[in-house]
């Protein structure tokens, strides 16, 4: 494994979950395909606690981050803490991988109607096949259903041969064509301009992941990009011969961006981009909307996908919470989550603005996006409430015709907005 490949972010890996029952093999399965022991394997049932993380490459898929999870039928107190874990591991999964060492009941039956709630792909592996053969009631009924079916010995050599090119066969077309930040907008030789202040929550010395993972995205497409400060780009606006055709900018600079930037080129925020390449952006668009529905004392949570120690003016704790409170004219109740952290029940909250989720895998965004609609709750995010609220979110959706449009054929689209904070 080369070292690119093991600095690959985890937010940008096929995540692979292996589910099932207690001491059928999972762990053996992921040691037999990542042909090392990253997963201690007992006779013991229950051997697996937490889940375990292993980051491979698999060609020609490429990057990919294995989950190998605590059985799903374990027992008592603690086992019903793994059992939660696991559950949650579901959300981030973009292939699901059900093993059984011939048994499909129940347990397998419901892991199964998990997934594909959530849309999710999914592998049923009949680990130990060389002790006894699936069942073939089992094998038609999978069939029937058109679930790709793999049978192994993961302790035998070679033995997981047929998982592998399994997976190959059932990921993401998403995970073959790589995915894009902003290199489709702004297209070969042309030139971006990325507004990046020094943002005092990243490491000294260093960019934020969205701004050196949109820098790469561009240059991987045969885009050009300048990157300033936003006291630099009055500067460097005048410096380039043609207009970009697309301007970048950290939200909370949203005003003085949109003011140096000429009407005619488009203009949007970082966060407003991972939106679309981490989740669903017209939902999460319209969710925005909803923001003129909120009155002083409704309650809104707000979700990171990372835990930081937050700074005296933290966009999520601080700044979005005043300009919302400026907006509806008077106090908002809020809520903050951080990390794997997500309340059960989402009906008490009036909106839920996201963080653009730049350390985590789409999946598990558009999992939140789905629990969020089936509880009726709109969910956004942090760049899209920021221009809503400042009264430039067209000018942010400009990038987005698809977006834009569902804007503007929406009743607040239609009849314009009323309000803007000060």
């Amino acid at each position: 494994m080369t070292t690119m490949t093991q600095s690959t972010p985890k937010g940008m890996r096929l995540h692979i979950g292996l589910f099932g029952r207690r001491n059928v093999g999972k762990s053996s399965l992921l040691n037999a395909v990542v042909r090392q022991e990253v997963s201690i394997v007992s006779e013991f049932a229950g051997t697996t606690t937490d889940p375990v993380e292993k980051p491979m490459e698999l060609l020609p898929v490429g990057p990919v981050l294995f989950i190998d999870t605590a059985g799903i039928d374990d027992e008592g107190a603690l086992g019903e803490r793994r059992i939660d874990k696991t559950r949650k591991a579901l959300d981030r999964v973009d292939l699901g991988v059900i093993v059984t060492d011939g048994t499909w009941g129940g347990f397998e039956e419901k892991l199964l109607a998990e997934l594909e709630t959530r849309n999710v792909p999914v592998i049923a592996v009949f680990n130990k096949s060389d002790l006894q053969s699936p069942p073939a009631e089992s094998v038609a009924m999978l069939s029937a259903k058109k679930i790709a079916i793999a049978r192994t010995a993961a302790n035998k050599p070679h033995g997981a041969e047929e998982f592998r090119q399994s997976i190959l066969n059932a990921a993401p077309p998403d995970f073959i064509d790589n995915p894009i930040i902003a290199g489709d907008i702004v297209g070969a030789g042309q030139t971006a301009v990325l507004v990046v202040p020094i943002d005092k929550e990243a490491p000294r010395g260093r960019l934020i992941l969205p701004q050196v993972q949109t820098i790469r995205d561009l240059l991987e497409t045969q885009a050009m990009c300048v990157v300033v400060t936003e006291q630099q780009l009055p500067a460097a606006m005048a410096n380039l011969k043609q207009p970009p055709k697309l301007v970048v900018t950290d939200s909370q600079a949203f005003e003085k961006v949109s003011a140096v930037t000429p009407p005619e080129v488009m203009m949007t925020g970082f966060s407003v981009l991972y939106s679309r390449f981490k989740g669903d952006l017209v939902t999460q668009a319209l969710g925005a909307m909803a923001v003129e529905q909120l009155r002083p004392g409704d309650k809104v949570l707000v979700a990171e996908a990372c835990s930081h120690h937050p700074i005296g003016e933290d966009i999520g704790r601080v700044k979005i919470p005043n300009w919302l409170n400026k907006y509806v004219g008077g106090k908002l109740e809020f809520t903050t989550v951080q990390g794997q952290d997500y309340p059960e029940d989402l009906s008490p909250y009036k909106l839920v603005i996201h963080c653009g989720a730049c350390m985590w895998n789409r999946r598990l965004m558009l999992s939140r996006i789905l629990k969020c609609r089936q509880a009726g709750v709109p969910i956004t995010n942090y760049g899209l409430v920021i221009a809503y609220s400042l009264g430039l979110f067209e000018r942010a959706l400009q990038p987005f015709p698809a977006a834009l449009e569902a804007y503007k054929n929406s009743n607040h689209g239609m009849h314009g907005r009323t309000r803007k904070i000060n």
